[in-house]
This record gives C-alpha cells, structure tokens and sequence, in this order.
C-alpha cells in the first residue's frame, strides 16, 4: 500500500517516527493519573457530555482518562500515526478515524470535541481548516488545551524547528466562530505536585443558545 502523501512539514513529521515515538515517551501510569485531574476540571463546567471527539489522539491516554470520568459516552479519535492508530484500536468501544484533521470530513457531531497539544504542532495557515472542523463538528463544547501566547510564535521542539507554535488559539477561534462563547479556562503547571502537566492552558467553549439545554 503506497504511502499516505501530505501536504505540509508538520503532517509529515508527526505521521512518522517523531510521532510514534510520542506514544512510546508518553504511556506512564502516573501520565494517566494527572489526565484524569486535568479532565475532571475542564468537565466541571461541561453538561451532559455523552460522546467526545479528540482530533489528533496519539494513542488514547486522554481518552483512557476520559472513559474513567464519562463510563458511558462514546469515543472517537483522529490521529494520523499509523502505530499510534493501532493502538487506539485496542481501546474497547472507541471510533478511530486515522487520517489528518486537515482531511477529516466527519458525518456527524459530538458533544464535545477537543485537542490536547494538537493545535501547537499544525501549520500556522492551516489553522482555519482546524478551526472549522472542530466548530462544525461540535453539537455543544469545544475545548482548546494547548500552550497559550498572545502573539503567534514559534518555538524549537526537540532539536527541530517550526513544527511547535504558540499562540491564541482559542481567541482565535472564538473570532472566527463568534457562535462559541467562552465558558470557562484554565492553566495546568508542570510543578503542581498532585497532577502535574505541561503548563497547558485550557479552555472550554460553548455553542451559543445551548446552555441548560
């Protein structure tokens, strides 16, 4: 089977050995436990969550979390690792869909849809197409957790360059799609004692009109 061919550096460099890798440096037990605080916060605020989306997955330590808070909702995951796809599909009762979130076209919605250190590592251009994606494919919340800056800028990641950006994502998105409003935020610090994570600012939005239903 030929190769899947993409268009930009950042596709590339995650759908090869950096990104399966990713997984193999990311799978610790104590990586799950402060998932599940860091998720447990952002749903604080979020109602009647029964089915989450998460583009760009790896392999499914989120959702491993998530499954533990929400038993019942169902799962599904972009993620354009092959390996890591793999072993996304070893996840009982989660949808996998390996592609680019650039070519994902979904037919439905969930009710909440989300990227966890995804935004940061797509091409700053592309980031529209992202953006669209997640409010359309959304019925209710969409949450953003990613590495915050007010200005765009880019950062050297493991010895490589413009493959890590920060930036406003989520003020972006809230311009762009003006029928999300922000219903809350937060900010994760790697030195926190109990639940570390990657000094990750997170927030969740909202369609408008859809509170209380």
């Amino acid at each position: 089977m030929a190769e899947p061919h993409y268009e930009t550096v950042q596709e590339q460099f995650w759908s090869g050995a950096f990104g399966t890798e990713y997984g193999t440096r990311n799978s610790s037990e104590a990586l799950q436990a402060s998932s599940r605080v860091f998720f447990s916060n952002v749903l604080g605020t979020a109602f009647d969550v029964t089915s989450i989306l998460e583009l760009g997955a790896n392999i499914g330590l989120n959702l491993v979390a998530l499954r533990q808070l929400v038993p019942h909702a169902e799962l599904a995951a972009v993620e354009i690792n092959a390996a890591a796809a793999g072993e996304l599909r070893k996840l009982p009762g989660v949808e996998v869909y390996q592609q680019s979130v650039l070519e994902f076209a979904p037919r439905r919605r969930w009710d909440l849809v989300f990227t966890k250190g995804v935004l940061i590592h797509v091409a700053p251009e592309k980031l529209p197409i992202v953006y669209d994606l997640m409010a359309a494919s959304s019925a209710r919340y969409v949450c953003v957790c990613e590495y915050y800056n007010p200005t765009p800028v880019s950062i050297p990641y493991r010895g490589h360059q413009d493959v890590l950006f920060k930036r406003d994502f989520a003020g972006e998105l809230l311009d762009r799609h003006p029928e999300l409003e922000l219903v809350n935020y937060g900010f994760a610090y790697h030195r926190d004692a109990k639940s570390p994570q990657d000094d990750l600012t997170w927030f969740l939005l909202e369609k408008r009109g859809r509170a209380g239903a």
